[in-house]
């Protein structure tokens, strides 16, 4: 899963040099330069509660705009995507191609993210708890902790691996929370549970990755440079046919209208406790990812608390590009909204600028 280039430099070298999911193929930062990720992000005022409609916005239905533009926009796509919206208070959806299971990446970060939360309500688990990170812990691609890993491990909290998981889109911190809470099939149980239909888990980072390039995990790839070395022996066709079995049928597919579905839910306080919601909800708001895809669409007054996903390259082939979120107008109202693009050849830029007018025709027809 590759959620990084948070800012402008990162982004300028993401144009010239894309390679793999969940992070860049170049060696990891030096190990005086990687962040000692600990402190809590801070608070921003959420609210968790959707407030009432404001007199002459309550609609059954969506604004036909919506639904014109989504599918004019979906349609003129060259790639397979799939795009929901729905709003939070009034309840309808709208969208283009917007059941088919889509490979989520990073997006799943989110399950877990609400998984842990989940058993600090249950008492199971506290933010402040410590955790002691080991070098068998480390997955592939983007990790930042990493450099921070010693010979002893890195003694950190579960605040801090969530929000590393949350805001820059650790796939270590998320593998290691993920093990926390239970696992795969603990996850799956949650959004049975919980009534989100239409998401599905894949079987964690390390195996996931693995097998979409057609490998089988092996422990001393912990880190990931082993796993780069043998997917680059591959052969084109081998990966190639990986990859399609993958897209066919995603190992962490989920449709759009079933990740809204999961952020209305969210937003509407219905599966965590105030103060969770709220601090997940204040994560996303900070995320470092992504800063140019639905957000970059946005007007004044208006805000995103949001997750990306990108998966893995095939040559010109890019996997898993999406961007889901709460988007929020300057009186409140909520929106719950998902863009995924399984798979296409487009560049960079134009997936971003396909994303940013997703933004800007909701943002048009609901202002």
């Amino acid at each position: 899963m590759r959620d990084f280039w948070m800012n402008r430099a990162a982004f300028l070298a993401l144009i010239v040099s894309v390679g793999v999911a969940g992070c860049a193929t170049t060696p990891p930062p030096p190990r005086q330069t990687a962040p000692v990720m600990r402190a809590r992000p801070r608070p921003i005022p959420l609210s968790v509660a959707t407030p009432a409609p404001l007199p002459g916005r309550h609609r059954n239905q969506p604004p036909a705009d919506i639904l014109n533009a989504l599918q004019a926009l979906g349609s003129k796509f060259q790639g397979r995507v799939g795009i929901a919206v729905r709003d939070v208070t009034d309840g309808w959806v709208v969208g283009y191609n917007a059941d088919a299971l889509l490979p989520q990446q990073s997006v799943s970060k989110l399950w877990v993210a609400i998984a842990v939360m989940d058993a600090v309500d249950r008492g199971a688990l506290s933010l402040s708890d410590v955790v002691t990170v080991r070098r068998s812990d480390l997955t592939v691609f983007h990790q930042p902790i990493r450099p921070l890993v010693g010979a002893n491990g890195y003694r950190t909290t579960i605040a801090a691996l969530l929000q590393g998981a949350m805001t820059r889109s650790d796939n270590t911190c998320n593998d290691v929370l993920l093990w926390k809470v239970g696992g795969p099939t603990a996850i799956r149980r949650l959004l049975a549970q919980k009534g989100i239909k239409g998401v599905g888990f894949g079987p964690g980072e390390r195996i996931l990755q693995a097998k979409t390039a057609g490998l089988e995990w092996k422990p001393e790839w912990a880190g990931g440079w082993g796993f780069l070395q043998a997917r680059a022996k591959m052969s084109f066709e081998a990966r190639n046919k990986a990859l399609t079995r993958y897209l066919a049928a995603p190992y962490d597919g989920a449709s759009a209208n079933g990740i809204t579905l999961g952020l209305a839910l969210l937003q509407r306080g219905e599966l965590l406790s105030n103060r969770s919601t709220v601090h997940l909800l204040t994560l996303m708001a900070a995320s470092k990812t992504g800063p140019l895809r639905l957000k970059s669409g946005l007007r004044p007054g208006w805000t995103f608390a949001h997750k990306t996903g990108t998966g893995q390259d095939l040559g010109n082939l890019s996997t898993g590009y999406n961007d889901v979120g709460l988007l929020k107008a300057p009186d409140g109202h909520a929106y719950a909204v998902a863009v995924m693009i399984g798979s296409t050849r487009r560049p960079i830029p134009a997936r971003m600028q396909f994303m940013g007018n997703v933004t800007r025709a909701l943002i048009r027809a609901l202002d």
